[in-house]
C-alpha cells in the first residue's frame, strides 16, 4: 500500500465536482495528540479523510466542516476540554467546541471550504450552444451539455431535459440555446431548476409566447420571472461565436455581482 498523501485526496475530490473542506491544525496547547500542520478533508456527508490526531477533535471538525461547506465561509475553530468551555466563543471571538478527551489539550483548526466553480448548464446542440460550452470551459466553469453534443472538453452530460442529477445550485447558471428543438421542454426544465439565473437565446417575442404556454401549464409566475431573454449583453454580435461571447459576458457580470453582494453581506454581519 502506498503512502497516504492528503493532497492526492484533495486533488481527487476536486475532480468529482462535489463540495468539501480542508481542516488544518494551526496551533496546539498543553498535551494533545493533534500536531500543528496536520490536515484532513471533510466531505459534504461528514466523512473525515486524513489524520488530525485522534478522536478528541473529530466531532468538532465534522460539525464545523459540514457547516463551512454549506456557508462557503472559511473559519477558525478552537477545541478545548469540556470543563473549560463556558460559552460558544472564546475571549478572542474564536468559536469553541468541546473535547471529551482526558489529555486536556487545546487545538486551533482552520476550516477552509473548497469553492466549486459555478456550473453552466446548456440546453441545445446548436452552433451557439457548442461555442458557449467551449467558452465556458476555457473560463473555468463546470459545464453540462446534452449527451448528443460533440465537444472536445471535459464536461458533464445529461439526457434530453433531465438535469436533476447534476446537482444544480442557486449560484449556477442555465442557458437555453435549443433554437427550435425541444424549446418548451428545455425552458421548463431550466426555470424549474434551482439556478437563480436562467437565460434563453431567442427573440423577446418567442420567449414571451413560450412563457405564456408555461404559465397556462401551471408554472408559477415567480419561476417564469427569472428568465432573461434575449440572453447576453448587447455586443452587436452576429455569428455564433460572437453571440456566445455576449452570453458568457452576461454570466460573468452576474457571477461577479453575486460575489460582491455576498462580500457586502458578510461585512455587514460584523457591524
Amino acid at each position: 500500500m502506498g503512502r497516504f498523501d492528503i493532497f492526492d485526496t484533495i486533488d481527487d475530490l476536486r475532480k468529482t465536482g462535489r463540495p468539501f473542506c480542508v481542516a488544518t491544525v494551526v496551533r496546539t496547547a498543553d498535551v494533545t495528540s493533534a500536531k500543528a500542520g496536520a490536515k484532513a478533508v471533510v466531505t459534504e456527508a461528514g466523512e473525515i479523510i486524513g489524520h488530525l490526531g485522534g478522536a478528541c477533535v473529530q466531532g468538532a471538525v465534522r460539525a464545523a466542516g459540514v457547516s463551512a461547506i454549506a456557508s462557503g465561509k472559511t473559519q477558525m475553530i478552537r477545541v478545548k476540554p469540556s470543563d473549560k468551555v463556558v460559552s460558544i466563543q472564546d475571549d478572542d471571538g474564536t468559536p469553541l467546541y468541546k473535547s471529551g478527551c482526558p489529555s486536556g489539550g487545546t487545538a486551533d483548526l482552520l476550516i477552509e471550504p473548497y469553492e466549486l466553480p459555478p456550473m453552466l448548464v446548456i440546453f441545445g446542440d446548436t452552433p451557439i450552444s457548442r461555442a458557449l460550452a467551449a467558452h465556458a470551459a476555457l473560463a473555468g466553469y463546470r459545464v453540462a451539455v446534452s449527451q448528443t453534443m460533440t465537444l472536445d472538453a471535459d464536461v458533464a452530460r445529461f439526457d434530453g431535459t433531465e438535469i436533476g442529477s447534476l446537482g444544480i445550485g442557486p449560484n449556477d447558471f442555465v442557458v437555453v440555446a435549443s433554437q427550435g428543438s425541444q424549446d418548451l421542454a428545455s425552458l421548463r426544465a431550466a426555470i424549474e431548476s434551482p439556478a437563480q439565473r436562467v437565460s434563453m437565446v431567442a427573440s423577446r417575442r418567442k420567449a414571451e409566447v413560450l412563457c405564456q404556454k408555461l404559465a397556462d401549464a401551471g408554472v408559477s409566475a415567480d419561476r417564469i420571472a427569472r428568465l432573461k431573454s434575449p440572453a447576453g449583453l448587447d455586443l452587436k454580435g452576429i455569428d455564433p461565436q460572437e453571440i456566445a461571447v455576449s452570453v458568457m459576458a452576461e454570466i460573468v457580470v452576474w457571477r461577479n455581482a453575486n460575489r460582491k453582494s455576498e462580500k457586502v453581506g458578510g461585512d455587514e454581519s460584523f457591524a
